[in-house]
């Protein structure tokens, strides 16, 4: 299966979706700190909130509220559940 196809960037999901992240597409320090805070392929994601301009948006991984700027979360392709 190509997951290619079926993958789409963090940054689309909408309140309350969860997802499983399947690649990150970042690089240096910030790949570093995103893995460090537990966002590995195969963890599940939630989206919880939006902050009222849109940016940046709260995700739920591992049990820890971690705001992500779009542009960042863009980067980070998952499978929709």
């Amino acid at each position: 299966m190509n997951t290619a196809l079926t993958t789409i960037p963090l940054s689309t999901l909408g309140i309350g979706s969860v997802c499983q992240i399947v690649s990150l597409n970042l690089q240096g320090l910030l790949r570093r700190r995103i893995l460090d805070l537990g966002m590995v392929p195969g963890t599940p994601v939630q989206c919880i909130r939006k902050s009222p301009t849109g940016d940046p948006v709260a995700y739920m991984v591992r049990d820890t509220l971690i705001a992500l700027r779009s542009e960042d979360a863009s980067q980070i392709h998952v499978n929709p559940m």
